[in-house]
């Protein structure tokens, strides 16, 4: 199994910042990417950010320039640092993982708990 243990979540006026952690750990085998989505209330859940082990980087075009997904693969962690949030930004984010664990030949795509952002006007 997998565990994705997200923080960094909280409470924060319009404009300001925060950055979100999420730490992968269990029987991984292979990570090929690691991720940030979202839900708010009453929506579904949508992609934010993505980063390949390559380093290749997808942002939703709501978040470019104002957000950057980085990851320290030695780790098994993926950051997202979001800047000039706005009132639209809160929701729960959520990391996702997509890869391989050990012993098991198929790719699969994991989700942590979730960590809510909250952003006030």
């Amino acid at each position: 199994q997998v565990q994705l243990v997200e923080s960094g979540g909280g409470l924060v006026q319009a404009g300001g910042s925060l950055r979100l952690s999420c730490a992968a750990s269990g029987s991984i085998f292979s990570i090929y990417i690691m991720g940030w989505y979202r839900q708010a209330p009453g929506k579904q859940r949508e992609l934010v950010a993505t980063a390949s082990r390559a380093g290749t980087t997808n942002y939703a075009d709501s978040v470019k320039g104002r957000c950057t997904i980085s990851r320290d693969n030695a780790k098994n962690m993926v950051y997202l640092q979001m800047n000039n949030l706005e009132p639209e930004d809160t929701a729960v984010y959520y990391c996702n993982l997509v890869g391989k664990l050990t012993y098991q030949p198929d790719t699969g795509s994991y989700w942590g708990q979730g960590t809510q952002v909250t952003v006030s006007s």
